[in-house]
């Protein structure tokens, strides 16, 4: 199930360069523009691409990228292009790739997240001593999820009505294993608690206070799986404050107790 990377980097061309793929790529390639442009032809197609612009390409693409002379912002012309990029292969990303009709081209609102992993990747990937195959791995792994949170995100941020409900779902997200209140939630949108409340329920099916409890509910589950921290403890840092809140809300939701399920987990 591991992915293979076969080269994950960072580049930046000042000259003019032209990549091709014409018969067909072997890997998958993904690519995000972050500084300058550069010209795509993908399939047949040709696009511009601009810094947030994130290219998915499966393999058998017919992929070629010119990076050319422009004019610039001040009315220049020069030759400037930036852009991470992924070449890799492998049982996971074939899964991946099939779960979801993605974009080819797809601007990203938020690139940070996609830029700290790809740092990571290319860090371990240099390393030529003590390499982690499993860090890549699950790093990767990342990415790739990452890159649908990212693209979800953009689609939610692209519409007007909903880029304060954004706002509130990652604040969630950011706070939701602490004590956080439905006020706090409301404030950082600039909302009163009602209407807050009333647009989050809207957008996404649930309240402020069902998605902070699902986040420390998977927050658990993972601590849970993956370590061995006692499960009195595990409550505490998952947000619950009380273990028997805790047990209460988990067996209510996973129709078991936290201890049945760590036994069956193991």
């Amino acid at each position: 199930m591991k992915s293979d990377i076969l080269l994950c980097e960072y580049s930046y061309h000042a000259e003019k360069k032209h990549v091709s793929w014409q018969d067909g790529l072997d890997y998958y390639f993904i690519r995000l523009q972050t500084e300058g442009n550069c010209t795509v032809k993908l399939n047949g197609i040709t696009k511009q691409l601009y810094p947030g612009d994130l290219l998915l390409c499966k393999p058998e693409d017919r992929c070629e990228l010119f990076i050319e002379e422009y004019t610039d912002k001040s009315g220049e012309r020069s030759i400037s292009s930036g852009d991470y990029f992924l070449l890799a292969r492998g049982i996971w990303l074939d899964e991946w790739w099939k779960r979801e009709d993605r974009p080819t081209i797809q601007h990203i609102h938020d690139t940070k997240k996609l830029t700290v992993l790809w740092k990571e990747i290319i860090l371990e990937k240099r390393r030529i001593y003590d390499k982690d195959a499993e860090l890549l791995d699950y790093l990767t792994r990342s990415l790739c999820l990452s890159v649908d949170i990212a693209i979800k995100d953009t689609h939610l941020y692209q519409n007007r009505l909903t880029s304060p409900v954004l706002a509130m779902k990652r604040y969630i997200e950011e706070h939701a294993t602490q004590s956080i209140k439905i006020q706090d939630v409301a404030n950082h949108a600039g909302f009163s608690v009602s209407r807050a409340s009333h647009l989050f329920k809207e957008r996404f099916g649930k309240t402020i206070i069902e998605y902070a409890v699902e986040i420390r509910l998977n927050t658990a589950v993972k601590l849970i799986k993956y370590s061995d921290i006692p499960l009195e403890q595990i409550a505490e840092i998952s947000g619950f404050g009380s273990y028997t809140y805790f047990h209460r809300v988990f067996r209510k939701h996973h129709g078991q107790s936290p201890g049945r399920f760590s036994i069956d987990a193991t």
